[in-house]
């Protein structure tokens, strides 16, 4: 398949700019895949699609305020996306700056009262080893002065309520630079009810870097290469869904980052093994599911990994036509938006 097979035109009035009021109370694509069926829900409408005996698998990753506005001494307006940290203080970073043609290395960018920013180096694919320079704790002065990296189709700055809207109830590790929207809908009082309908929840880690909203440039699919992403599956949650195999429920996967990682460690007969690395599984169609019978996810930018990852689980006409049909029926898009079940 070619990259052009998974663009489409999209409305921007669909694109959410904001989370609605309540987490679970977005509207839910129910994508059946035995008979190619659609049916429109809202996502609390979930809890009657588990079987008990399944197992729902969530990507604890919690997002940190990654993004540094600022200026450099000149006065211009400069920004950093910090990605990963390369030091055990966490002082020194790859990073994205912008603009990229200026801030070259032995620039600093000034981020606050107490943070600034030193360019030390180029790296790979445009991206830049920072130095933070504050006396405070690196974690210290990125909560008081980082900003929540809000994607770029979200026209708007960000506010206090995207610390916590822009974070699952359950995000644990920090590590991300994009939330794993899936898990947005999630209220803590629906996960009690699933647990109480007889679903075992566990759960992975998968920091999510920047390359999600990244398009695939390259027009084959099979020349384009996704940036490793670190993960882990704990002896814990292997155990947890190979039993659950065993006796026949559901692996539910929340997102396609939970996917990315559990089949990254899926044998060839599924079953999960526990480890820990990094990650540049680029599943698309033709890709042998492993570990994952169930998918929740959102709806995703063209072009997109995360696109081409649907289209491998739900089938290439099936995922378009529900693209279709939510444009159609007004679904609202992306990471605040609303969600897809396919089953």
């Amino acid at each position: 398949m070619r990259t052009a097979d998974f663009d489409y035109p999209l409305d921007e009035r669909l694109i959410a700019q904001r989370p609605l009021p309540a987490r679970d109370s977005s509207r839910m694509l129910l994508v059946r895949r035995l008979g190619a069926t659609l049916e429109d829900r809202t996502f609390r409408d979930l809890i009657s699609l588990f079987s008990p005996g399944d197992v729902l698998v969530l990507n604890d990753t919690r997002v940190f305020p990654a993004r540094l506005l600022g200026h450099k001494p000149t006065g211009a307006a400069a920004e950093v996306l910090l990605i990963e940290a390369i030091d055990p203080a966490g002082l020194r970073w790859r990073a994205l700056v912008r603009p990229g043609g200026k801030l070259k290395p032995g620039r600093i960018v000034r981020a606050g009262e107490e943070l600034e920013v030193a360019i030390e180096d180029c790296g790979a694919g445009g991206e830049r080893i920072v130095r933070l320079i504050t006396p405070l704790p690196a974690t210290e002065a990125l909560t008081r002065y980082g900003h929540v990296p809000l994607p770029p189709y979200i026209r708007r700055a960000d506010d206090e309520s995207d610390r916590v809207r822009y974070q699952t109830v359950y995000a644990r590790e920090s590590g991300s630079v994009a939330a794993p929207t899936a898990g947005l809908h999630f209220s803590e009082s629906l996960l009690a009810a699933i647990e109480r309908h007889g679903v075992e929840i566990t759960s992975v880690t998968l920091h999510v870097g920047p390359g999600s909203f990244r398009p695939v440039d390259a027009s084959d699919p099979a020349e384009h290469h996704l940036d490793g992403e670190w993960y882990r599956v704990a002896v814990s949650t292997a155990g947890t869904i190979n039993r659950v195999r065993e006796r026949g429920g559901r692996v539910w996967a929340v997102g396609t980052t939970t996917v990315r990682a559990l089949e990254t460690v899926a044998a060839d007969d599924g079953v999960i093994e526990p480890g820990e690395g990094t990650t540049d599984l680029f599943i698309r169609p033709g890709f042998r599911f492993r570990a994952v019978d169930c998918l929740i996810t959102n709806f995703h930018l063209p072009r997109s990994t995360l696109l081409m990852l649907v289209a491998a689980f739900a089938g290439y006409e099936l995922t378009m036509h529900a693209y279709r049909h939510a444009q159609q029926q007004g679904y609202r898009f992306y990471s605040y938006g609303d969600a897809m079940a396919v089953i």
